[in-house]
């Protein structure tokens, strides 16, 4: 696989894998831990360096996987974890910056990844009741103490990058980027392009949608998207318009739409590193293998003129 490298130099693979379907959030039905540590083994062997996953995801459990399958190959990758949110009664989530639960969620991940460093600790979410400054103080503390190589941060406004940058180096940021999610292409992405970051892409095939295999019909309630407003069923019907622009590139270029997906999201820059989410070894090889295609100017061109998706998710 083609490869780029984070702000200190460090090569990973030009797309990265997000773990946290293996366990959590999507179809938890359907989780199945041998084949997905066959998938992370096999993700390496095909380039795959950058895996990410959080505490948060299962909860706890996602992370004892990787762990668990990755601990004899820990030298070849790049473990990027995420902390700051803690599940509450039946699973809704909570924010907590407090420096005492960062140190404490630090040591937990270190011990369930089986490693003693964390490449890329993240910021899940900021808790907008403790100062950012304590808590990206707290991160950086780690930092120093070796537990952690470097800081990212997830969800955050140009103004909370500018405050935490200042603290301590700020090398990747993580926000959903897509087809049909391309906001922050106005103003994060600058921003971590004049601040020498990473971006790391989630959702890159819309969660799954952009991959034309989703029929429109209801997930079930343990599904997080039944909550996304894009997957209703008249949403996802509304959205077949995206979808035939997507498909016609990819007819066009002997690809899958997902690939396409996938690729018009590396089109986006160097730094600009995809990490789509897979439980499936089949979606793996496709997904790794949109490394390779390239997006010409008037596939970018007719991409770009999709209209506005129905349906609209808040991270908040």
């Amino acid at each position: 696989m083609r490869t780029t490298v984070l702000p200190d130099g460090v090569e990973v693979g030009r797309i990265g894998l997000g773990c946290m379907s293996m366990s959590h959030a999507y179809s938890p039905h359907e989780r199945d831990d041998a084949e997905s540590v066959s998938v992370l083994n096999h993700a390496v062997d095909l380039g795959v360096t950058l895996f990410d996953t959080a505490d948060i995801y299962g909860p706890y459990t996602n992370e004892e996987l990787i762990g668990r399958a990755l601990r004899t190959r820990r030298d070849e990758v790049v473990l990027a974890t995420k902390c700051g949110l803690v599940s509450g009664p039946r699973g809704v989530l909570r924010r907590n910056g407090t420096p005492e639960h960062i140190r404490s969620a630090c040591d937990a991940s270190l011990a369930r990844l089986r490693t003693d460093r964390i490449d890329l600790l993240q910021l899940h979410r900021i808790d907008p009741a403790v100062p950012l400054s304590e808590t990206w103080g707290a991160m950086a503390k780690l930092v120093a103490e070796g537990k952690v190589v470097r800081l990212g941060i997830s969800h955050a406004t140009v103004e909370e990058l500018d405050e935490a940058h200042a603290i301590h180096p700020v090398s990747a940021v993580q926000y959903e980027l897509s087809i049909w999610a391309d906001y922050t292409l106005r103003d994060v992405i600058p921003w971590c392009r004049g601040h020498e970051a990473a971006f790391l892409a989630f959702a890159c095939i819309g969660r799954g949608y952009l991959s034309g295999r989703l029929p429109p019909a209801a997930f079930s309630g343990d599904d997080s998207r039944s909550r996304d407003p894009r997957f209703t069923v008249e949403a996802m019907t509304a959205n077949e318009r995206i979808l035939t622009t997507v498909r016609a590139v990819a007819r066009r270029l002997d690809a899958t739409p997902a690939q396409v997906a996938i690729a018009w999201v590396l089109a986006q820059g160097k730094d600009v590193i995809p990490i789509p989410g897979t439980k499936k070894m089949r979606w793996l090889r496709e997904n790794v293998a949109a490394a390779e295609l390239e997006l010409g100017p008037d596939d970018l061109r007719e991409l770009a003129a999709v209209p506005r998706p129905a349906g609209h998710r808040r991270w908040s």
